[in-house]
């Protein structure tokens, strides 16, 4: 195994805190760390308190996070506290912190399955589909994201920058080096991809989120899942994106992204191709 593949994280583990590695630098500034890599060390800590309680009947269903200080590529700690524990229920906070400063905060609402009632309820058509298995196996790449615009299905990102319906799919690096990614960490660090599905247009992507909202009706079925928008509305440079959330059994929920314009360091992938990049594109 080489050097590359062993670095192959968001972070390395030093004792109580978590060193950020490369793969973890922001497009958006060389010293800032990208919300993937956040929300995703949120997302384990968040895991680990349920876990933690016993609560193995519970499943996640409800995910927020509030990136509200840019983060930078120095050490991290990540810390969760139980807020309400029930018998079908249970609401988790966390926070990511830097020099004692905390720079992200999320939550999380886990809920016990239990079965479908009988009557109907309205639910949308047409539904987005995985890559075909012989363009992208079942496995998956976690260097590799694939999109779909008004282009088909590929990992050229300069193809994609134009105003289309974005898509993605993509594998889940793992949080911490030498841990394996779990389905809930997998979905929570490539939501924030939904800034990209939804604010990448024909200019590059030009807004910065502020925030990801997730909302699941089950854990995807592995590590490997994707992102549609499903709609994008901007005034005064604010912006409101959704996305549909699926994997290769079907829809599972909806993630949501509020933005604010970010002209000045407009992330511009026009003549950028899967050669010159290493690592999911999050901002």
């Amino acid at each position: 195994m080489n050097e590359n593949t062993l670095q192959f994280a968001w972070f390395q583990r030093d004792g109580d805190t978590y060193q950020p590695l490369p793969l973890a630098q922001s497009l958006w500034k060389a010293d800032q760390m990208h919300g993937v890599a956040i929300s995703g060390l949120l997302a384990r800590a968040l895991e680990d308190a349920v876990a933690a309680a016993g609560r193995q009947d519970l499943v996640p269903a409800r995910y927020h996070v509030d990136l509200f200080r840019p983060a930078a590529m120095i050490a991290t700690t990540a810390e969760a506290t139980v807020v309400r524990e029930g018998t079908r229920l249970m609401l988790v906070d966390a926070v990511v912190l830097q020099e004692g400063e905390v720079v992200a905060r999320g939550s999380a609402t886990f809920l016990r399955p239990t079965v479908n009632p009988d009557g109907e309820v309205w639910s949308a058509d047409g539904r987005p589909v995985a890559p075909a298995l012989d363009l992208l196996p079942a496995t998956g790449r976690p260097d590799t994201p694939f999109f779909a615009s008004e282009a088909s299905w590929s990992d050229d990102f300069g193809a994609h920058q134009n105003a289309g319906r974005h898509q993605t799919w993509q594998t889940a690096v793992p949080i911490v080096l030498g841990e394996e990614c779990t389905p809930f960490q997998a979905v929570a660090s490539i939501a924030d991809a939904t800034s990209m599905v939804t604010n990448w247009g024909s200019g590059g992507v030009q807004f910065i989120n502020t925030d990801i909202s997730l909302v699941l009706s089950r854990l995807p079925d592995g590590v490997v899942l994707g992102l549609r928008s499903t709609d994008h509305v901007a005034v005064d440079g604010i912006g409101a994106g959704t996305a549909e959330v699926f994997d290769r059994s079907g829809s599972i929920g909806t993630a949501t992204v509020s933005s604010l314009a970010n002209t000045r360091r407009t992330v511009d992938f026009s003549g950028f191709d899967a050669e010159g990049h290493h690592g999911s594109p999050g901002a």
